[in-house]
Parts: C-alpha cells; sequence; structure tokens
C-alpha cells in the first residue's frame, strides 16, 4: 500500500529527484501531469534535459528562467496556450519541441535563445511568427507545420544556419525574398499552403537546396522549370536521390517526386 507502487514516474519523490540531478535528465512523459512541476523548477541549475511530452500541462511559468543550464526542453502534446517571456533567459537552450499545443502565438524573447538550434511548434494554432526569430543565428531546423500562418517573416532569411524548414498545411500565400539568403538550406516544405509563386533567387541563391516541396499549392510546374538555377536545382536533387539510392534508403513509390503538382 506504500506511494512507491502508484508514483507513475517509478520510485519514491526523493530517489526520482536523486536520479534527476546526477544525470541532469528529467523525464516525465505521460506521467498525467496537469501543472508544471515545482520540484523541477527547484533543481535551477542541476536541470539539463526536461521532457513534460504528452501531458495536461496547461501552463509554463515564469519561474522556468531559473533552469539555466537547460538545453533541451520537450514539451510537446500539452494544453499550453501562452509563453513566458522569460523563456528567452534560458541561454543554454538547443532544442525546444512545442508540437501540438494551443499556443497562437510566441513571445518576442524567444529571440533571445541564441543557442537554439531546434525549434518545432507545429499542430499549434500560431497566426504569425515574432520578428525576432530572425535572431536565431544558430537554428538548423524550423517546423511550423499545421499552424494558421499567412505569411513568413522577412527576418527569417536572417537565421543564418537554418537547413531545414516545414511550413506545410498553414495558409501561406507569398514567400519572403530574404529566404534567398539561406545559402545552407536544404529542405523547403511547403505543402498545402496557399504559395502562387517562390522568390525569384531561390534556386539560384540557395545553393545547398536539395529539396523543395509544393504540392498543394497554386504555382505550376511550368512557372516552377522557367526559374533561373532550376537546372542546378535539379541536379542537386538527383544527386540526392542517387545517394539514397546507393544507400538502400528507402524511397516513396512516387520515385523521384519533382515536388510542385503538374
Amino acid at each position: 500500500m506504500g506511494c512507491c507502487a502508484s508514483n507513475p514516474a517509478g520510485g519514491s519523490k526523493a530517489s526520482r529527484i536523486s536520479r534527476w540531478r546526477s544525470t541532469g535528465i528529467v523525464g516525465l512523459r505521460d506521467a498525467k501531469l496537469k501543472t508544471f512541476p515545482n520540484e523541477v523548477i527547484e533543481m535551477e541549475r542541476a536541470v539539463r534535459t526536461l521532457d513534460l511530452t504528452h501531458n495536461k500541462i496547461a501552463d509554463v511559468p515564469g519561474e522556468i528562467s531559473k533552469l539555466i543550464n537547460m538545453q533541451r526542453l520537450l514539451i510537446a502534446d500539452n494544453l499550453i496556450e501562452r509563453l513566458p517571456g522569460n523563456l528567452g533567459k534560458l541561454q543554454s537552450l538547443k532544442v525546444l519541441m512545442l508540437d501540438g499545443n494551443h499556443i497562437s502565438c510566441l513571445p518576442d524573447e524567444l529571440g533571445q535563445l541564441i543557442r537554439l538550434e531546434q525549434l518545432s511548434i507545429s499542430r499549434n494554432m500560431l497566426i504569425y511568427l515574432p520578428d525576432t526569430i530572425g535572431s536565431l543565428r544558430n537554428l538548423v531546423l524550423l517546423n511550423v507545420s499545421n499552424n494558421r500562418l499567412k505569411s513568413l517573416p522577412e527576418s527569417v532569411g536572417s537565421c543564418a544556419s537554418l537547413e531545414e524548414l516545414q511550413a506545410n498545411d498553414n495558409v501561406v500565400e507569398e514567400l519572403p525574398a530574404s529566404l534567398c539568403n539561406l545559402i545552407h538550406l536544404k529542405s523547403l516544405c511547403l505543402d498545402n499552403n496557399q504559395v502562387k509563386q517562390i522568390p525569384d533567387g531561390l534556386l539560384k541563391d540557395c545553393k545547398s537546396l536539395q529539396n523543395l516541396s509544393l504540392h498543394n499549392n497554386p504555382i505550376s510546374m511550368d512557372q516552377f522549370q522557367l526559374m533561373e538555377g532550376y537546372q542546378e536545382f535539379e541536379e542537386r536533387r538527383k544527386k540526392k536521390f542517387d545517394k539514397q539510392i546507393d544507400s538502400n534508403v528507402m524511397i516513396s513509390s512516387k520515385g523521384l517526386d519533382v515536388g510542385v503538382d503538374k
């Protein structure tokens, strides 16, 4: 009848906290939590990774700023509607996973997360991204799919390290010309939007681009093929495809997908 038998995270509270402190990893995925755990906030500098995925947490407290050594915050599939501005004080943060919440806007202070490498906030209710996102110069992955975005900010072109941008299933109508500045961009996914054209220099200037997916958009294959840099883009794409075959990587039944509906 002891409390240990019913503890969803396993072990007594004291032993769990001791384990968290020794490893720096706090694992509370699927723990049926409704509030952000105070015992985690009290650990302050000891937390390196915090996984709160798939709970029922509705609020992230401002005190999260005490976790100044945290590098990974995984808080997907909860009930969060807003994030505190204090989130910007987590200067060590490299990975932030917020997918599957109810977030409609991100705080401007997000731009203070200068070490952030991965930001995933798909399946939310975002209607815009803050201009300060351009301050994330170390960002490699940005996933904003399945939101309500009508545009991407011009400042996204300042995310100098960006390699993958996923913005599928939004209502994006036009893309900022600054995307052409993303010389490390390898993959741009914009399926199921309202994109009529892409910036003129995108295929020419984004010399690392290997994957561009624009299915279910008003843009036509003819428009795409007439763009400057199209042939070079095709060569890069086919080279990647050949490498996948050589490595026995599974590919779809479509084969070499051109990325644009005909």
